[in-house]
C-alpha cells in the first residue's frame, strides 16, 4: 500500500512541479488505515440508531424508543384526553387516527385479543366512546396517559374493558 502512495505522489510531483525522483524519498508516509473494531457493546442494543439530526434523535422508531418517549414524560399531564396522540408521537407515526377506538377498528395492523402484548405494541381498552390506548412494556404492563391522572406505568388490567393489541410501528 505504501508503494502505491509513493508512486502516486511521485507522479503528481512530476506532473505538476517537475520534481525529481529524489523528492520521492521525502514524501511523507501515507496515513495509517483507520478502522473501528465492532464489539459486543455495539451490537448488544438493537434499538441503537445512528442519526444525522436532533429531530431524528427525538423520533421514536423502535419499541424501546416508544417506551422511552413515555417514560421521559412520566407524570406529565400534557396529553390527558389525547391518548391516541401520545401513542402516535411515541412511535413517531405518520398515520393519524382521530381516536383510540378508531385506531383499534382500523385496518392499520392486525388485531390480537389474546396473549401478552409484545414490547411496544399498542394496547387498547373500550373505556369511553373514544376508547383508550397505551404502549405495552412486554411484561404485562403498559405506559399510557390517565394513569393516576398523568402519563405513567401500570399493569395491563389497570384499565377496564380490555380490547386487545396491535403491533407497534412508525407507519
Amino acid at each position: 500500500m505504501r508503494t502505491i502512495y509513493q508512486a502516486a505522489a511521485l507522479s503528481a510531483a512530476l506532473l505538476f512541479g517537475g520534481a525529481t525522483v529524489a523528492s520521492a524519498a521525502t514524501v511523507a508516509a501515507p496515513p495509517q488505515e483507520v478502522y473501528a473494531q465492532v464489539t459486543a457493546a455495539d451490537i448488544a442494543d438493537p434499538s441503537a440508531v445512528i442519526t444525522d439530526s436532533a429531530a431524528d434523535l427525538a423520533a421514536a422508531r423502535t419499541a424501546n424508543q416508544a417506551i422511552a418517549w413515555y417514560s421521559s414524560r412520566n407524570g406529565s399531564t400534557a396529553y390527558q384526553g389525547y391518548c391516541e396522540k401520545a401513542a402516535r408521537l411515541s412511535w413517531n407515526r405518520t398515520t393519524h387516527h382521530a381516536s383510540a377506538i378508531e385506531h383499534w377498528r382500523s385496518s392499520d395492523g392486525a388485531r390480537h385479543t389474546t396473549g401478552t402484548p409484545p414490547r411496544g405494541a399498542f394496547v387498547f381498552w373500550n373505556i369511553s366512546a373514544y376508547g383508550h390506548v397505551g404502549i405495552a412494556d412486554g411484561s404485562g404492563g403498559v405506559w399510557a396517559t390517565s394513569v393516576n391522572g398523568a402519563i405513567g406505568h401500570a399493569r395491563q388490567g389497570y384499565f377496564s374493558n380490555y380490547l386487545g393489541w396491535k403491533p407497534g410501528n412508525s407507519n
